[in-house]
């Protein structure tokens, strides 16, 4: 059964365009752009994905060995296009068990990557102007990460990245371990047919559970 779109800030539903409103609406948050139902992965739902998008479409490419992408999920409409993306994937950790990695791109105020992490959003705030505590290669340029607070179960990292904000989230924390192995990140709009090669597993239920956020700090120097 295909679900409806929800909030991005909190999973709540939100109430669609209508005579008195040409956006969408939560009770709680007000006008947001809606968070489109998760399906289940199949490379053509991440190529629609793809064509949809304005923010990057973050990818670790090529994937680590044995990893899978594993779930995509999107906030915005027809008339918007995308301007959050999600994208989850998950294979052999370096430490040993299975890890999972959740890669989200998104405009300011939106909120959907503060959810994923476990924070209160819409944004990270100001990052510091510290030494990082993690590094990836995003499309090609040297992009630093810093810690977030949120969920203690999970290594959260945040930064941004071609004009967006980026959040890095790893499971379980142990598999933060992939970032000092040089993770690359491709943007999947720059792919062109090497998307049809991605190989795609059972759906993530992080996508469709995210906690809903209350209180908590930004980023950690």
């Amino acid at each position: 059964m295909k679900g409806e779109p929800s909030c991005p800030r909190c999973g709540g539903a939100v109430q669609p365009p209508g005579l008195w409103s040409s956006g969408w609406a939560c009770s709680l948050h007000g006008a947001v752009l809606p968070q489109q139902p998760v399906v289940q992965p199949t490379v053509e739902v991440v190529a629609d994905v793809v064509r949809r998008s304005r923010v990057p479409v973050w990818l670790p490419w090529p994937l680590p060995h044995a990893w899978v992408v594993t779930g995509v999920s999107w906030a915005g409409d027809d008339r918007t296009g995308a301007r959050a993306v999600a994208v989850s994937a998950s294979g052999p950790a370096p430490l040993g068990g299975m890890g999972e990695l959740l890669l989200v791109a998104e405009e300011p105020g939106l909120g959907l990557g503060a959810r994923y992490a476990g924070m209160p959003g819409p944004d990270p705030g100001s990052l510091p102007d510290g030494r990082p505590a993690a590094k990836v290669d995003a499309a090609g340029h040297p992009t630093a990460l810093w810690c977030v607070s949120g969920d203690e179960r999970c290594a959260a990292y945040v930064g941004e990245a071609l004009g967006h904000w980026l959040y890095v989230l790893l499971w379980p924390e142990s598999a933060g371990a992939l970032l000092l192995e040089g993770l690359r990140l491709a943007d999947a709009r720059d792919l062109g047919h090497e998307i049809e090669l991605l190989p795609v597993g059972a759906l993530t239920p992080r996508l469709a559970a995210a906690p809903v956020t209350s209180a908590g700090p930004g980023p950690r120097g």
